[in-house]
């Protein structure tokens, strides 16, 4: 009895220094086998459903589905009650996972089954006991054996609270963090508000996706039509990344001509090429800490897009002229509004590169696709002149946006804050903007909204003919328009091929097609 007893705390105090399932489980299931001569023991754990059984000891085949109450297992959970189970009857159980636990207990004479549960009812599992000639009613009749089952029951209740409350936990730190997230997305987006104007599902879509992408160092993509505000799209990532304090570098790839674009973003040494009489830091190099953003990457020429790559893969780059390479951590933003695919199959822009751009792609909807917009971005444009010119129109009249509302907008977000303001020019201070200062009709009047059939002269493929003329700044305006459109038809369209050949900018061309509504063919 002293034997017993003592043994009885050794296993006790074993038990209860377990601090998990498995290790108690495991710990449990070793001390019966050796306490009562047992050939092999083992501890199934029930599931939540109910249903079925595991045991992580035997690995891959440790799940016994219960469900066919025709099972043994089943039959005990459900009467509560423990039984015998003989090899003979063992050997009918067609059952890959009983007959893998049976061949794993080196197919023993008899198995002791018997369910554990709590005093509030609820089952835990099973211990599965297997010997060779056991008199199985002896052994679980002992104060040790029941001792040891109550004190497992006990321990493996608390390893169950205590999982419990840890996933309880989690699941509160899981749900706080996502409440956390949730309110900073959406005071992120609110401050997106003031610069990406607009309550319309597209704008809503796009300040959370500006939001997203700033929380990564992804390359982003921003395509768009010309003036829906792909720049401010930029800013706005920009401003919401952690690299807020370092500096946003703009370079915009039409705007800077082709043989000095590479100059521009790589720097240079002193004498690398003609003319450069000192050594210059290269964009590139200026937006260290900081987003490079790269306006109009469609107009890249392609020699330079290869070396682009190499940068955005390695971020190492080398000053024309220099020897050694330099580093430069800078996150990348493009934007254009060319359709890169079309570039692809053309053969004038990088597949590769296409796709090392955009990893986080963005698409700003023009304004012709979200008129519910145009009240709040009136609105903008008009506190933004009186702010800076010191009074202005206090807001703009229904009829007025109803006028706004019909029309096409091609030259999006931008072309609606210049008809704006020069509307708040000719409105009184205090007074709304009222449909007849828009001036829609006259937006390119002077500045060469194609001429009217009443001020037209005559013309010959769109050139007015010498002795019609009446009018020589309108003349040589038809003139530069029919150019441009002899010339587009002559590229099927293709702006740059166009632009090229007239030896202009790809966005003067651009700027001439808006101003003499000069569509691509």
């Amino acid at each position: 009895m002293q034997t017993e007893l003592h043994t009885g705390i050794d296993l006790a105090v074993a038990l209860i220094k377990q601090d998990t399932l498995p290790a108690l489980l495991n710990t449990a299931t070793s001390q019966l086998q050796k306490a009562f001569g047992l050939t092999k023991c083992w501890a199934l754990e029930l599931d939540l459903s109910g249903r079925t059984l595991h045991c992580g000891q035997l690995g891959d085949t440790s799940e016994f589905d219960c469900s066919d109450f025709s099972h043994p297992f089943a039959h005990i959970l459900q009467t509560g009650q423990p039984r015998e189970l003989t090899r003979a009857a063992s050997y009918r159980l067609d059952h890959p996972g009983f007959q893998a636990l049976f061949d794993a207990s080196d197919r023993p004479r008899s198995l002791w089954l018997e369910p554990l549960s709590g005093q509030d009812g609820r089952t835990l599992g099973m211990l599965v006991l297997c010997g060779e000639d056991p008199d199985w009613q002896n052994i679980v009749g002992q104060p040790l054996y029941t001792g040891i089952k109550h004190l497992l029951v006990h321990q493996w209740i608390s390893q169950l609270q205590s999982r419990d409350q840890v996933w309880q936990r989690r699941l509160l730190k899981r749900s706080l963090d996502h409440l956390h997230d949730a309110e900073t997305l959406r005071q992120r987006c609110t401050q997106l508000t003031h610069t990406l104007v607009g309550n319309s599902e597209a704008m809503v879509n796009l300040r959370t996706q500006v939001v997203r992408a700033a929380g990564s160092q992804l390359s982003v993509l921003i395509q768009g039509e010309t003036g829906c505000g792909k720049d401010v799209v930029a800013r706005g990532i920009h401003d919401m990344s952690e690299r807020a304090n370092g500096p946003m570098v703009v370079v915009n790839c039409a705007a800077i001509p082709d043989t000095l674009l590479e100059s521009e973003l790589f720097g240079h040494t002193k004498g690398a090429f003609s003319g450069a009489d000192q050594a210059k830091e290269g964009l590139l190099a200026q937006a260290n800490g900081g987003t490079l953003f790269l306006d109009e990457i469609g107009d890249m020429p392609m020699a330079l897009q290869s070396k682009l790559l190499r940068v955005l893969e390695s971020r190492q780059f080398r000053p024309l002229g220099a020897r050694d390479e330099q580093h430069s951590d800078f996150r990348l933003v493009a934007a254009t509004h060319q359709p890169l695919q079309q570039g692809i199959e053309d053969g004038i822009f990088r597949r590769d590169l296409f796709y090392r751009l955009s990893q986080f792609p963005l698409r700003v909807i023009p304004l012709r696709e979200r008129t519910e917009d145009l009240e709040a971005l009136s609105r903008h444009f008009i506190r933004l002149y009186t702010q800076r010119e010191g009074s202005g129109p206090l807001g703009i009249s229904s009829h007025a946006l109803h006028t706004l509302a019909a029309y096409n907008f091609p030259g999006n977000v931008r072309e609606l804050r210049n008809i704006i303001e020069l509307a708040c020019l000719q409105t009184p201070a205090g007074d709304d903007i009222q449909p007849e200062v828009l001036r829609l009709d006259d937006l390119f009047g002077e500045m060469g909204q194609p001429l009217s059939a009443e001020v037209e002269p005559k013309t010959m493929d769109g050139v007015p003919l010498a002795d019609d003329i009446r009018d020589l700044k309108a003349a040589a305006q038809a003139f530069e328009a029919a150019i441009i459109r002899e010339r587009l038809r002559q590229y099927s369209g293709n702006r740059a091929q166009a632009a090229e050949s007239l030896g202009l900018p790809k966005r003067t061309l651009a700027h001439k097609c808006l101003k003499y509504q000069v569509t691509d063919l």
